[in-house]
């Protein structure tokens, strides 16, 4: 089964993979123009990948979490993957990702956070 997970944000959306249950890699994230063209980028993705399960990361607690959870969700809806979806709390795991990468590589906003993201996102579920 291969599994994807992404970590969605109004400026980019990080990606990470698993084929084996395993290991799991973060992918380049894709820089977010508009949502049509971020939807369209996640599903050619998914569907290269020929991606079973998708993961996304939801945010769970603080004040805008209907605001995120509504967008996410519709973003989610514009996908053209007909596959199983699981969501999956992502609270913390942008933090966790600059934590885990400090003094690693710069953290600049190129996308590499919101990927490691995505992988710890990832992780998460395949510990469940």
């Amino acid at each position: 089964m291969t599994i994807a997970s992404i970590d969605v944000g109004l400026k980019r959306i990080g990606r990470a993979i698993c084929l084996d249950r395993s290991i799991v890699f973060p992918k380049d994230a894709i820089l977010r123009k508009n949502r049509n063209q971020a939807a369209n980028d996640v599903s050619k993705f998914l569907n290269e990948w020929n991606i079973d399960l998708l993961v996304v990361g939801l945010p769970k607690g603080g004040d805008s979490e209907d605001e995120m959870k509504r967008r996410i969700e519709h973003f989610i809806s514009l996908l053209e993957f007909k596959k199983e979806i699981v969501y999956v709390d992502e609270y913390g795991s942008t933090q966790e990702a600059k934590e885990s990468t400090k003094g690693i590589f710069k953290h600049k906003k190129d996308g590499k956070i919101d990927s490691i993201a995505a992988k710890i996102i990832l992780e998460r579920y395949l510990e469940i």
